[in-house]
């Protein structure tokens, strides 16, 4: 673990950082899967809403 140490003789640990890469963009497959899982939890979202407007 990398480390330093200041005039005082105090020592200051350093977190160890990751390496950085570029993100690359979704493909189409994953736009599609994603277009549908947001469907999906719309979907959810609306119909607990609708549940608890009609149990109330």
């Amino acid at each position: 673990m990398p480390y330093t140490v200041d005039d005082d003789g105090r020592l200051n640990n350093f977190a160890v950082e990751p390496q950085v890469y570029e993100a690359k963009p979704p493909s189409q497959q994953e736009k599609k899967r994603f277009l549908i899982l947001g469907s999906v939890g719309l979907l959810l979202v609306l119909g607990l809403i609708t549940i608890a407007f009609v149990v109330s």
